[in-house]
């Protein structure tokens, strides 16, 4: 079948996916090694979003391909690569996505994990201590492939052996958050939103054009697309909002609320409220009672906006809700302040 009459081969994502792509090169993950990307770099498996194709887009190598693709093994063996994680974490399932690999994609996969701390200092791989979380599986062309992990240890790495060689366009490892909170000293300073030391948008009312995940990623926004917007709404007095989940409860002290790429169509207000509670379910059902963090305060376009004199200061608080007013975009969130253990 013509590459250009290839159509994607959409599956049903699992529940897993909804968690935190452990690997994701915005949040920090890289891959470290492969034994042969000589198609496509090993780079491409972390980029966000699935990969794409271009009909007619060639290297001196070859057919442009976006995705990591080794050549055609005339040896024995197979070709494998190493992934450093964002951070270390349980990993709960994957998607070994071989979007737009058709005549070219591996038949079979298998992942391995580690827990290390000193990755630099490891010359050989084979050498290092791995567990297989995920057997020898059946691998579709052009199709995301979805496995569960068969271990919920702690892991720092993992180690992808596709049989005997080939493409995959994307590795989504997805999984919760692991932090040593012990290490994490009561007078330090910390994002307590951050998707990188375990927060997470759990719900919103509204994420038309861009994902409420986009609030915590690390850095400022990339694009007017890494963001959370919402449509353009009607009616009068609306508003928007959107639920985070804290790392871990903490008292928050300085805010910044972030329009960067929003510039015709940045929310003209925004307020922020808390609770604390141990129970997500109390939150998405709204029976909490919610305390005024942050009072309504006009927004302007493509700007960092800091608050901390004007923070409402409660005792401990475990969530926080973004409202914005009357709809638009937000770039980037931050609660900054103390853990409480």
């Amino acid at each position: 079948m013509a590459f250009e009459k290839v159509k994607e081969i959409i599956k049903e994502a699992p529940a897993f996916t909804q968690l935190s792509d452990l690997a994701a090169e915005r949040l920090g993950g890289k891959v470290l090694y492969a034994t042969d990307d000589f198609f496509a770099e090993k780079e491409n498996l972390l980029k966000p979003t699935r990969g794409i194709f271009i009909t007619d887009k060639y290297t001196d190598r070859g057919k442009w391909m976006d995705g990591w693709e080794s050549r055609r093994k005339r040896t024995s063996g197979h070709d494998w690569a190493v992934i450093q994680l964002a951070t270390s974490g349980r990993i709960t399932g994957f998607d070994i996505d071989t979007n737009f690999f058709l005549g070219n994609h591996p038949p079979h996969a298998t992942i391995e994990a580690v827990n290390i701390t000193d990755a630099d200092a490891i010359t050989d791989w084979d050498t290092v201590a791995w567990k297989e979380i995920l057997p020898k599986s059946h691998l579709d062309a052009g199709s995301q492939n979805f496995y569960e992990s068969q271990s919920n240890e702690i892991f720092t790495h993992i180690r992808l052996h596709i049989y005997p060689d080939g493409g995959v366009a994307r590795l989504r490892v997805y999984g919760e958050v692991f932090k040593n909170w012990d290490a994490v000293s009561t007078e330090q300073e910390i994002d307590l939103a951050a998707a990188i030391n375990g927060g997470k948008a759990i719900a919103c009312n509204d994420m038309f054009f861009s994902a409420m995940g986009n609030l915590i990623m690390p850095n400022r926004g990339a694009n007017m697309g890494d963001g959370w917007e919402t449509k353009r709404n009607r009616t009068p007095n609306n508003r928007d909002w959107v639920i985070l989940k804290l790392s871990h409860p903490g008292v928050a002290e300085r805010i910044i609320v972030d329009t960067c790429h929003f510039k015709g169509n940045y929310p003209d207000s925004c307020s922020i409220e808390c609770c604390y509670t141990a129970n997500d379910t109390d939150v998405l059902n709204d029976t909490v009672e919610w305390s005024n963090l942050l009072p309504q305060t006009k927004l302007s376009a493509d700007n960092e906006h800091e608050y901390s004199k004007e923070i409402n200061t409660p005792n401990t608080i475990t969530h926080v809700r973004l409202n914005i007013f009357p709809d638009g975009g937000i770039s980037r969130l931050r609660i900054f302040g103390k853990i409480i253990k």
